[in-house]
């Protein structure tokens, strides 16, 4: 089945008065996952995120379900690597007709709710080929880029796995990978937790020191800054710090996402006041309207 056209310019038109972004306002959540993404159970339905959603007084919510590979296109960079599968891998495509049919239903029942359609590409620099092709046949209001494996030895591996032979080496390759993921792919507008690896790190993540990586982060923030792309503040990693997202205005960084990363409802939004604090202590305020990311 081929996906409705994107909504979006059926909402950049909209002109009202009272949308218009001001200091209390809370901000869209731009990364929920339901369970049309492999990792979430069937309990997580769009309903009852949109019911999380107009509960905390969110302007708008995005559905961004995982699109990941187990098989690549010929034409794909992955191919040319010479990487032949992904590492005991659970992955699974979404169903798109289902997808869109339950989207057209939550925008019924919640017309108070901008509710966008999107994906989440995993490592989109080595599926280029097959990243388009699925948007060919499924446009979508929001894309994430975002890297959750690195290869070895012909596989993908998730960042988790390889911390525990050798963390400190793993996350400066992790942040380099994703320099190279933000300058060979433009296909996706938000990079979605930056620091990912973060949330498996050995030990618990209080042992991270985040600070001994800060030429990576600025590394990653330049090229995302050049790029005019926004950065996302993920409220289920552990929380980046004023510091990193200050990092990223002082390398040229103009808009920031906020993202909750949710898999059941009940976390759409979740710490979504503090973040709002973080964000701003790094130079960034409400956007040209409420929908839209946060800016310099």
């Amino acid at each position: 089945m081929t996906a409705p056209a994107s909504a979006q310019d059926r909402w950049t038109t909209v002109e009202n008065p009272q949308a218009m972004a001001h200091e209390g306002q809370r901000p869209p959540d731009n990364h929920v996952h339901t369970h049309w993404s492999w990792d979430t159970a069937d309990s997580s339905t769009m309903r009852r995120a949109c019911e999380k959603a107009v509960q905390l007084g969110l302007p708008a919510i995005a559905f961004t379900e995982h699109l990941d590979f187990t098989v690549w296109d010929p034409d794909d960079r992955a191919t040319d690597e010479g990487l032949v599968e992904r590492h005991a891998s659970r992955h699974a495509e979404i169903d798109v007709e289902g997808y869109f049919a339950e989207l057209e239903d939550v925008r019924g029942r919640f017309p108070e709710l901008r509710i966008l359609s999107g994906v989440e590409t995993g490592e989109p620099h080595l599926f280029g080929s097959s990243v388009a092709a699925y948007l060919r046949d499924a446009p979508v209001d929001r894309i994430l880029g975002s890297l959750h494996s690195l290869a070895k030895g012909g596989r993908l591996y998730g960042v988790g796995h390889l911390l525990w032979d050798d963390a400190d080496g793993t996350m400066r390759r992790y942040l380099g990978e994703l320099v190279d993921m933000i300058e060979s792919s433009a296909v996706f507008q938000v990079l979605a937790h930056a620091d990912f690896p973060r949330r498996y790190w050995p030990g618990g993540t209080h042992r991270y020191v985040e600070k001994d990586y800060e030429e990576e982060y600025r590394a990653v923030f330049r090229a995302l800054a050049r790029s005019g792309r926004a950065l996302e503040i993920n409220t289920t990693s552990p929380l980046a710090s004023a510091d990193q997202m200050r990092w990223f205005h002082e390398e040229g960084g103009e808009a920031v996402s906020f993202g909750s990363d949710a898999h059941t409802p009940s976390a759409v939004g979740q710490k979504f006041d503090l973040a709002v604090d973080v964000v701003k202590a790094a130079g960034f305020r409400p956007g040209r309207d409420r929908f839209d990311f946060w800016r310099r």
